[in-house]
């Protein structure tokens, strides 16, 4: 059987000619997994006006929740400006403003909405923590993945939650301005390319 020299000076090691042709079967398979990978398909978003300034690239395939889901989803005193859902509702998108007594110093508020991620769940796997900039603003980025157990005992306990989550704050004025992106955390991989390419896109004047 022939013997081939693989890769020359980088590698001296003889291989029967059979053996090679796989290797190389494996390394051509390998280069078209990192292209599809590294230069996929963008996620297609649409463009939509939130309020006066603002506006955010919402995800094709989302449709305003109505206002008796967010109060079920979004429990709170004050409602969000606009919130997207995924067609199977697992996934959303929504963008909160709120008063805020504290300037746009982002290093300092980093590690302080970093602590407020942290007490609303039970764990908090951060994947991001930074102060980014998009379109001219900057912006704290926090992407996680978070988990939420229940404290209750017995038959009564819920199974614990985990959602992947991508938020991004920013401050106007004395408003600050919320940004959320949330999937569950076994669909990471599927919406994770769409919540970068939803909070870079965010345009506040």
């Amino acid at each position: 059987m022939g013997m081939t020299t693989v890769f020359g000076p980088y590698f001296n090691a003889n291989l029967p000619n059979a053996t090679f042709a796989l290797l190389m079967k494996i390394l051509v398979l390998l280069c078209s997994l990192l292209a599809l990978t590294s230069f996929g398909p963008k996620p297609k978003l649409t463009s939509v006006k939130v309020a006066p300034g603002l506006t955010v690239g919402v995800p094709q395939g989302f449709t305003p929740l109505p206002d008796e889901g967010i109060a079920v989803k979004f429990p709170s005193p004050r409602k969000p400006l606009a919130v997207y859902s995924s067609p199977n509702t697992k996934a959303d998108y929504s963008v909160a403003v709120r008063p805020t007594m504290f300037g746009p110093d982002y290093n300092v508020l980093l590690p302080m909405y970093k602590a407020s991620v942290q007490r609303l769940y039970t764990k908090v796997e951060f994947l991001t923590q930074e102060v980014r900039k998009v379109n001219g603003r900057e912006f704290v980025a926090l992407e996680f993945v978070s988990t939420m157990v229940d404290s209750r005992r017995g038959t009564n306990a819920l199974a614990a939650i985990r959602k992947y989550e991508y938020i991004q704050y920013t401050v106007q004025g004395e408003q600050l301005y919320i940004f959320a992106f949330s999937a569950p955390a076994e669909e990471q991989a599927q919406w994770r390319p769409v919540a970068l390419a939803v909070q870079s896109s965010i345009s506040l004047k």
